[in-house]
């Protein structure tokens, strides 16, 4: 008959021969599960590995392993001519006892938590997924074009300099002056700034960057202009920081800054949030005339303006007008920017531009999420800035966009010549396509996955006077585009004969 340790074990394990993860690490994951539920208790003695092996009918030296890997982390005892017995390695981990669940619980991990908590209805993801072979984003980059041999190379590089580990045992300060100073002299001279290292961290994103800087200036219920069209992740952030958000007109010359000035009183607001170069979602350009009034209110009505420049670098037509952070002399410009982003993700960074006092906090908040941060990254776009590669590899791609541009616009003109209206946009990787008629844009986007097409909800943008599309294309290539665009084209008339 079968030992009641024996029917223990063959309630508690079990295991997969076909997944990545080796027998007897599985195996032995569940028998330390065991131990600290308390179905196996301290003293217990296991089968030999003869009868283990026959048990589960796995090989001898499979079982020979499970109890090595158990007595390398202290979980079991192997005393010689006499057998292995279960141990509680100093209390590491307190023993749960398990008599009141039943041991097919065991291999399960609860659904739900057993408290309340605070759910977050502003932080509501708003991915979605779709095995669609086209796909429509917002105007991300395509990282086909990500130079990966090289970057290995640099990588590798990176990870083989000696003064790497003193470097990672320094403090944080210590760690990234170079890096704050290459990352410096490239803003100065790309983006006309005047900064020093005080005035500027770096981020995983701009969104890390936007969450500290509303830590910073929002309580509950504070007053923040955006536009009537804007960032749904902005939002977002600004909502969970507790602000009363309000919206105001955007028009062809960008956020209208005279209604700010119309409706609002001094210490009415406390911050304005603008894509001053191209405005999410209509990649419109905000008008010098308006910069500077903008900065004259912020000035006289005592706010301050969030500047989020997350395209800057993806000029196409002549030359980029310079930030407003770049001419504020009164400190009321917080500037959000993003370096890298023909890059993979994860040599990609978010910065903030700020008068020293605010870095200063941003600091603060920084160390809590990531004070560690990725020093290899770093040193690598150190090193980037520092012999051009970075200029040349925006030179190199801004090209490749270029012509998906043009590529798109002529699509465009092909098939909805008669049907919609854009504007060719003298930089960034979206058009913001308006229609003419007032077709559904949530039938729109059923009937084009029905032709292997996935637009999502955060590039739809309806209303009583608006029907438009985001419309990115850098991830596409010309013919990827030719594609996508003649699916539109049948979809939309679809939903048209639906009408």
């Amino acid at each position: 008959m079968s030992s009641p340790v024996d029917n223990i074990l063959e309630s508690l394990i079990s295991f997969e021969k076909s997944t990545t993860t080796s027998i007897y690490i599985q195996i032995s994951q569940q028998i330390i599960n065991a131990i600290q539920r308390g179905y196996l208790e301290e003293g217990t003695a296991l089968p030999g590995t003869r009868k283990f092996s026959t048990l589960f009918d796995i090989n001898r030296n499979t079982a020979v392993a499970v109890y090595d890997e158990l007595a390398s982390q202290g979980w079991v005892d192997i005393v010689a001519n006499k057998g292995t017995f279960v141990l509680m390695p100093e209390k590491k981990t307190a023993a749960i006892k398990g008599v009141l669940q039943g041991l097919d619980k065991l291999k399960a991990y609860p659904d739900v938590a057993g408290f309340p908590f605070q759910s977050s209805f502003n932080l509501a993801s708003t991915e979605e997924f779709s095995v669609s072979k086209y796909v429509i984003n917002d105007g991300q980059p395509d990282l086909r074009l990500h130079p990966t041999h090289q970057f290995s190379k640099w990588y590798s590089a990176s990870m083989k300099r000696g003064a790497l580990i003193s470097k990672w045992n320094q403090t944080q300060e210590q760690s990234y002056t170079t890096f704050s100073k290459q990352l410096c002299n490239y803003l100065n001279a790309t983006r006309g700034f005047h900064i020093k290292p005080d005035n500027i961290i770096s981020t995983r994103s701009t969104e890390m960057s936007l969450y500290i800087v509303s830590q910073l200036l929002i309580q509950e219920k504070d007053v923040v202009i955006v536009g009537a069209l804007s960032h749904y992740k902005s939002n977002m952030i600004f909502q969970q920081a507790g602000a009363n958000i309000i919206t105001i007109p955007v028009d062809a010359n960008g956020m209208d800054v005279d209604f700010i000035e119309k409706n609002f009183t001094k210490n009415s607001i406390r911050c304005v949030y603008v894509c001053a170069h191209r405005q999410y979602p209509t990649a419109v350009t905000l008008t010098a005339e308006r910069r500077l009034k903008l900065l004259q209110l912020a000035k006289a009505y005592n706010f301050a303006i969030i500047e989020d420049d997350f395209d800057y670098d993806f000029q196409f037509d002549g030359s980029a007008m310079l930030p407003m952070a770049s001419a504020d002399g009164q400190g009321v410009v917080i500037y959000l920017g993003r370096l890298g982003q023909s890059f993979f993700p994860s040599f990609q960074i978010g910065f903030v531009v700020a008068p020293q006092n605010i870095i200063n906090e941003a600091k603060n908040y920084l160390q809590i999420l990531d004070k560690q941060g990725d020093l290899i990254q770093k040193q690598m776009l150190t090193e980037l800035i520092s012999e051009g590669e970075i200029h040349r590899l925006i030179k190199k791609n801004i090209t490749i966009y270029k012509q998906r541009r043009d590529c798109l616009c002529a699509c465009l003109t092909t098939y909805f010549k008669n049907d919609a209206s854009w504007q060719v946009p003298a930089g960034g990787l979206a058009v913001w396509l308006n229609f003419d008629s007032r077709i559904s844009l949530i039938k729109l986007a059923e009937k084009a996955k029905t032709y292997d097409l996935f637009l999502p909800k955060t590039i739809l943008y309806q209303n009583k006077t608006i029907c438009a599309l985001r419309l990115g294309f850098g991830h596409l290539n010309e013919d990827e585009i030719e594609n996508v665009i003649k699916i539109l084209k049948t979809a939309f008339e679809d939903v048209k004969r639906m009408i």
